[in-house]
């Protein structure tokens, strides 16, 4: 699937959160956007998802425009795990992922046989089988972190967009949430805190400052010391992997660089 956003603007007030931007996904890759808080990441991929209308520009998914589609017709091409926040689902968890079978639902239409296999299959990517009876709001906010990747998983959509996925997560469940990901063969857009899972696991980074895009490239092409003291004035070291190419960046604390 392709994700075109061209001269994108989201403006609230007088003030322009996202300004001009255009990028394009170019079909089954991982797609990072980084940048400092405030720069205008998840106000762009609220956009691709619909929480939010664009003030200028337009948005194409496969070259059809996002806004000619229903919501239901786009829920079955983008699923989303947004920013984790905690909830209070009074539902199980396995009442919650098949949540994620709605858009291929007609209305009151109830669950099927499939669904439940659907869900199960995802609950046992995400290693919460046995969670499946558990209250929603009892789980930790990493555990129900992983149970919305479940709920975005089962949608069995093209494109998934994860804004900051992993925050609450520990590294065990970070790499383990991105390798499934990764491993969907899906179309992804990301947008991401963490540099060295951002240079792990992109395919391609857009990097955004104050709204509007700074650079792009592959990991090895954009993550350079003189891209990250401009974007986020610091100083780093970057090294490389012989053996799997990664990079991997070193931040130096001020009270070393002072010396």
């Amino acid at each position: 699937m392709n994700i075109n956003c061209v001269s994108t603007s989201v403006q609230i007030g007088s003030k322009k959160i996202v300004n001009s931007i255009s990028l394009d996904t170019d079909g089954k890759k991982f797609v990072g956007i980084i940048g400092p808080n405030g720069s205008g990441k998840s106000t762009l991929l609220k956009c691709i998802y619909r929480i939010l209308k664009p003030s200028e520009g337009v948005i194409y998914i496969d070259n059809t425009k996002l806004g000619s589609l229903k919501i239901q017709e786009s829920a079955k091409k983008i699923a989303v795990v947004a920013q984790h926040n905690f909830y209070n689902f009074d539902f199980t968890v396995q009442e919650v992922v098949l949540m994620g079978r709605a858009p291929h639902k007609r209305q009151l239409e109830r669950d099927n046989a499939e669904d439940y296999q659907i869900t199960q299959g995802a609950l046992e990517k995400i290693e919460m089988t046995d969670f499946s009876q558990r209250v929603f709001s009892t789980l930790s906010g990493g555990e129900q972190q992983r149970v919305l990747l479940a709920r975005a998983l089962v949608q069995k959509t093209e494109c998934l967009i994860l804004d900051e996925p992993t925050n609450h997560l520990d590294v065990k469940y970070q790499l383990q949430l991105l390798n499934v990901v990764k491993g969907l063969g899906l179309t992804v857009i990301a947008a991401m805190h963490d540099l060295n899972l951002a240079a792990m696991y992109c395919d391609f980074i857009y990097v955004l400052k104050d709204g509007e895009i700074k650079g792009c490239g592959t990991p090895k092409e954009l993550l350079t010391t003189e891209l990250l003291r401009e974007i986020y004035e610091v100083d780093a070291k970057i090294t490389e992997d012989e053996f799997t190419g990664i990079i991997n960046i070193i931040f130096k604390p001020s009270y070393v660089c002072g010396k």
